[in-house]
């Protein structure tokens, strides 16, 4: 199995798990990651995804001489079938937490880009080297990177094909925090569990809003913002949040 899952309050643990090839992506882990995250999305007792790597790599890439072969058509239907795995870690309704605990090149880092919060390891490495082999990023890079650090500097990775250590990362705001690499997982579960103890829709909700109207221009953004306000009073999260609030007590979320 390249795929691992473990669930514990309300938190899944998926762990890419292919490290004799530093977790690239092959078909096989491509199909078993589609089908976990599927599983994970109709789970109503995961609240919160929390993606890693074993052993020393996050991703690193993908099969090198698996695509050495590809025809025109294939590469064009490898792209796409990369697209629509790592997107449902960006469509999925519930909070992911990319935990980078190592090497994250090619895919890897798209396959980080795709997910709501990205925390590194202070061994993290960055990078979207596809041009030292004649290719592009396929698996959502070319457009994931300018929205997380603007154009310039995604022009800068895509067309260089530079590694970049985790500090860098942080500054150029492709991931949120470092930390060192023995707190990682901790911290990143840590994380997790505080989102899993907060209010299941309003999460939901607050994703929705982000990923559909970064997209949209500032009134129509807005107007999703309200739509969405009001979805959250369809459910008995804001009155029992303002009770515990205005009782001194934690909140007993119902809802999921």
């Amino acid at each position: 199995m390249y795929v691992e899952v473990k669930k514990d309050d309300g938190v899944a643990l998926l762990t890419i798990n292919r490290p004799e090839a530093l977790n690239a992506m092959n078909v096989a882990m491509l199909e078993e990651l589609c089908a976990a995250l599927e599983r994970i999305e109709s789970d109503d007792e995961v609240r919160v995804l929390v993606v890693t790597g074993a052993g020393r790599a996050f991703v690193a890439g993908a099969d090198i001489d698996h695509m050495s072969r590809f025809s025109p058509q294939q590469a064009k239907e490898w792209s796409k079938f990369g697209q629509r795995t790592v997107g449902k870690l960006e469509s999925m309704r519930k909070p992911v937490i990319a935990a980078v605990n190592g090497y994250a090149l090619g895919g890897g880092t798209e396959l980080a880009m795709a997910c709501d919060i990205r925390v590194a390891s202070d061994r993290a490495v960055f990078g979207q080297p596809e041009v030292k082999l004649g290719m592009i990023a396929g698996f959502g890079g070319t457009q994931r990177l300018p929205r997380l650090v603007g154009p310039g500097m995604a022009k800068e990775m895509l067309f260089t094909g530079d590694h970049y250590d985790a500090e860098a990362a942080c500054k150029m705001g492709l991931v949120n925090k470092v930390v060192p690499a023995d707190e990682l997982l901790d911290y990143c579960l840590g994380m997790a569990r505080r989102i899993a103890g907060r209010g299941t829709q309003a999460v939901r909700l607050s994703k929705e809003a982000v990923n559909h109207g970064q997209d949209l221009d500032l009134e129509n953004a807005l107007g999703l913002e309200s739509e969405l306000y009001g979805l959250a009073f369809a459910t008995d999260e804001p009155r029992e949040g303002c009770s515990a609030f205005l009782e001194k007590r934690e909140p007993k979320w119902t809802s999921s």
